[in-house]
C-alpha cells in the first residue's frame, strides 16, 4: 500500500498517491463509508455492548436489512465483534473489537471538526435527518 506523502508545493502527485485505489486513505474510507457504519461504531463506543434490536432503536430510520448488512460488513472487516448466545429466543450482542477501537479517535476528531465548523442553521438538507440517526447524544 502506498502512503500519502507530506504536502509540498506540488499537489497533483500527492493527490494521485492518496487517492489511488491501494492507498491507506482509500482503505480507511472503505471500512467506514456507508450511511450508518460510523454511527454504529460510535454507538458501540458509547454503549460498549449493544443488542441488535437495541441498536435498531438508537439508529432511527434504519431498516433491518441495512442494519444487518452494515453489521456484517463491520464484523467481516474485524471492526466489531459479534457474540451469539445459544438460547431461544436468540440473543446477539455487538461490541467494538480492538481494531475498531483504534478508529474512535478519528470519529471524535470528525465530531469536533463538525462542532467547530457547523453552520447555524444547517444548510445541508440531510443534516438534521443524519443527526437524528446518531446516538452521539445518548446518555444511558
Amino acid at each position: 500500500m502506498q502512503t500519502c506523502p507530506t504536502p509540498t508545493t506540488t499537489t497533483t502527485p500527492i493527490l494521485s498517491a492518496c487517492l489511488s485505489h491501494d492507498s491507506n486513505f482509500i482503505y480507511t474510507l472503505s471500512l467506514i463509508s456507508g450511511k450508518y457504519k460510523m454511527n454504529i461504531l460510535y454507538c458501540l463506543f458509547r454503549l460498549e455492548v449493544v443488542r441488535y434490536n437495541e441498536m435498531k432503536r438508537y439508529l432511527k430510520g434504519i431498516s433491518f436489512k441495512t442494519l444487518t448488512n452494515a453489521l456484517r460488513e463491520l464484523e467481516k472487516d474485524e471492526l466489531i465483534e459479534r457474540k451469539e448466545y445459544p438460547q431461544i429466543p436468540p440473543k446477539v450482542e455487538y461490541r467494538l473489537s480492538p481494531k475498531g477501537q483504534t478508529l474512535i479517535p478519528i470519529l471524535i476528531a470528525m465530531c469536533e471538526w463538525g462542532k467547530q465548523n457547523r453552520e447555524t442553521p444547517p444548510k445541508h438538507p440531510n443534516t438534521k435527518a443524519i443527526a437524528q440517526g446518531m446516538c452521539y447524544n445518548y446518555t444511558p
